[in-house]
This record gives structure tokens, sequence and C-alpha cells, in this order.
């Protein structure tokens, strides 16, 4: 008798809870933009928390791809989820390369850099939100979506007044250094706008 539970268990159509997971990775990566946020607000030491999120926003990651190749029926197309996942480990993995590159430039962030920072934590926050509205019947992921979208056009307004005030500075190693740090955030924000999008594409064919 027990082998026989044993025997049906073992033909159980595996359902892991891939929501739950690409959801935690998101939660990381909120947690990961807050790190970045405080780092642009003068405290250099996030800017080491900003990498230990990286790495367990990857960890789940990849423990998600690990689950969802396994997996017997996920609430959403397969396809959308790893794309999801991948699309959104962009978006930390950019935002810890700026560290990165700021350290190795030996610039400090600025007012702008701070600003972007702010709507980009604003804007995955909304990716989020997104994420646990999906596969449910209550809610919209779209509206997220958009709202994630809406934060993403306000950096590039803040990016374009930034790369404009560069014109008023002489120092030309300021400069260089600072429009590549507005370009850096502005590639981020592409990041998260590929994400709001895939939200959409997920949702227009689950309906």
């Amino acid at each position: 008798m027990e082998v026989a539970r044993l025997s049906k268990h073992w033909f159980l159509p595996k359902n892991p809870d891939l929501l739950g997971l690409v959801c935690e990775q998101a939660a990381i990566t909120v947690d990961g933009m807050h790190a970045l946020v405080a780092w642009a607000a003068g405290e250099p030491a996030a800017g080491d928390l900003v990498r230990e999120y990286e790495h367990h926003a990857d960890d789940k990651k990849r423990q998600l791809w690990r689950e969802l190749r396994d997996a017997f029926s996920p609430p959403i197309d397969a396809e959308d989820l790893y794309s999801l996942s991948s699309d959104l480990d962009e978006v930390l993995n950019a935002a810890k390369n700026l560290v990165g590159e700021l350290d190795v430039m030996k610039l400090t962030p600025d007012a702008a850099t701070h600003e972007m920072t702010l709507l980009l934590g604003e804007a995955t926050q909304h990716l989020a939100d997104a994420f646990a509205r999906l596969g449910k019947e209550e809610g919209d992921a779209t509206e997220c979506a958009d709202a994630a979208i809406k934060s993403t056009r306000r950096v590039e307004h803040v990016y374009r007044s930034a790369m404009s005030a560069l014109l008023e500075v002489d120092d030309l190693r300021e400069v260089m250094g600072r429009r590549e740090v507005y370009r850096r955030l502005s590639r981020i924000s592409d990041n998260v706008r590929t994400v709001a999008e895939r939200v959409w594409y997920a949702v227009m064919k689950e309906g």
C-alpha cells in the first residue's frame, strides 16, 4: 500500500508556484532599487546592498527557470514567465553596473541621478504590483504596467533636462562622466518599459 502511494506521487504533475517565484524576484528587485535610491541620496554603503540584492534576485530567477522547465501547467504562458523574469533581471543588473561605473569614474551621484533613481524605484514597484495581479481575476495587471511606463516617461524628462544642463559645465571629465551615468539611467528606464510591455503581451494572450 505504501509503495502504491509513493508510485502515485512520483507520477503526479509538478505545479510549483511560478507566479509566486516571479513575484519574489520582483520584490527583491524593488528592494534593490530602494537601495539604489539610498546610494544616490549620498549613502555609499547602500551600493553594496544593490550588489547583494542583485545576487539574490539572480538566484530567484534561476530557481524560477528550473521550476518552469519541469512545470506541468504554468498559470500563464511559460515563454512569458521566462521573459518577464529575464527582462526584470536586466533592471537590477543595470543598477548594479551603474554603481560600479560611478566607483570607477570616482564620481558621486548628483541631484539628477537621485531624481531618476527615485522614479525608477517607483516604476519597479509598479512592475511588482503588476506581477502580483497576473493570473488573477481581481485587478488589472496592465494598469500597473501603464503606471510603470508613465514613471519611465518622467525619467526621460529628467534625463533630457540633465543632459541639457551639462552644456553649462566646463569640466570635460565631469561632462563625459555625467553623460554616461545619465545614459545608463535612461537604459534602465528602457529595461523597465520592456518588462511593462511584456506584461501587456502576457495579459493579451491570456485574454
